[in-house]
């Protein structure tokens, strides 16, 4: 049966007047038609009859894990989520001299609980034997990286249940000790003696440093994100590891202002019902994307005209060129060329 490369595509007839397409995008494979599109299950676990009919059924089984359920469920959180550590955003409001200081990954969070990954909600990233060997038996709290601005075909990679070689481009970076109750330094040193000495192939530990000062903290925050990483995170000195969000542990990212045109209103729901709940805005090269935050009540009963030009507050660009997380900052009184 035929095969496509990494980022190739195919043609097939369907039912439909034009052809469909299919694509392998870091080994998850898409078709355009309808059948494929509106499952409701993770992209990496569809598949359709002109997949089948292309690859073949046992490729396609292979590749998903299984035939095709009957009825498509979004996967439910499990009974074994490990109780993470998780960050709260930098506001500016904490002075994080000395704070320990390292990239914040662009990659998929894993737990390894000593057999295998995990994910925030429990379910398995089903790593092959290779990429585990050496792995020691004890928790361990990192990151599943391919590399920056890489997210996702890592997603694509490591939600796959072949199994796949494709593994091989990936690397677990390790950043704490989650059963330890040390320190964080004390739980630094002990990862890395761990680590030394069962010299997994794929793992590594995630480089720290200590930050010194305001100045330090935004000349390292220039140089990742002009090598197209999404930001920092702080660790304070001393700080043990805890379940669920902690001051302990600031994630720093630097936010854009742009302006885009107002061209339609979303009503609003919940609370908000009644009134406006986003607004869809328009960039001068044509993208569209709506903007549901930083509203007031009152703006919210009056909402920004259709065809103004509104500045919103965004993190960085999607893959397709989309702001992530825009946050609605001020209307604008000029209008955008184009």
């Amino acid at each position: 049966m035929p095969e496509l490369n990494d980022g190739e595509t195919a043609e097939v007839k369907g039912s439909a007047k034009l052809p469909y397409l299919l694509k392998n995008t870091g080994g998850v494979y898409s078709c355009s038609c309808p059948a494929w599109r509106n499952q409701s299950i993770p992209i990496e676990r569809r598949t359709c009859k002109h997949l089948r009919a292309f690859r073949g059924e046992q490729a396609e089984q292979d590749r998903i894990g299984g035939p095709l359920p009957a009825k498509a469920a979004a996967p439910a959180a499990s009974a074994t989520a490990p109780a993470l550590l998780l960050a709260h955003s930098w506001q500016n409001d904490t002075d994080l001299t000395d704070w320990w200081m390292s990239e914040k990954l662009d990659g998929v969070r894993a737990y390894w609980d000593g057999r295998q990954f995990l994910s925030r909600l429990g379910n398995v990233y089903h790593a092959p034997d290779f990429f585990i060997a050496g792995l020691p038996n004890v928790p361990l709290d990192g990151e599943l990286w391919l590399g920056r601005k890489a997210f996702q075909r890592c997603v694509s990679i490591v939600r796959r249940q072949d199994k796949s070689d494709l593994w091989r481009s990936v690397r677990f970076l390790v950043f704490d000790l989650p059963a330890a109750a040390e320190p964080f330094e004390e739980r630094l040193a002990q990862l890395r003696d761990c680590l030394a000495s069962s010299s997994p192939p794929f793992a590594e530990i995630h480089s720290h440093q200590r930050c010194q000062g305001a100045d330090h903290l935004r000349e390292e925050l220039a140089r990742v994100e002009a090598l197209g990483g999404e930001g920092l995170m702080l660790r304070q000195p001393g700080s043990r590891y805890e379940a669920g969000r902690s001051p302990t542990l600031l994630k720093v990212k630097t936010f854009h202002d742009a302006e885009a045109r107002v061209v339609d209103h979303l009503p609003g729901t919940g609370r908000h019902k009644g009134r406006l709940g986003a607004v869809v805005v328009e960039l001068p090269d044509g993208t569209s994307f709506s903007i549901g935050t930083g509203f007031s009540d009152a703006q919210r009963e009056q909402p920004p005209a259709i065809g103004s030009v509104v500045t919103f507050r965004y993190q960085e660009l999607s893959d397709r060129g989309v702001p992530r997380f825009p946050s609605f900052v001020r209307v604008h009184q000029e209008t955008l060329n184009g």
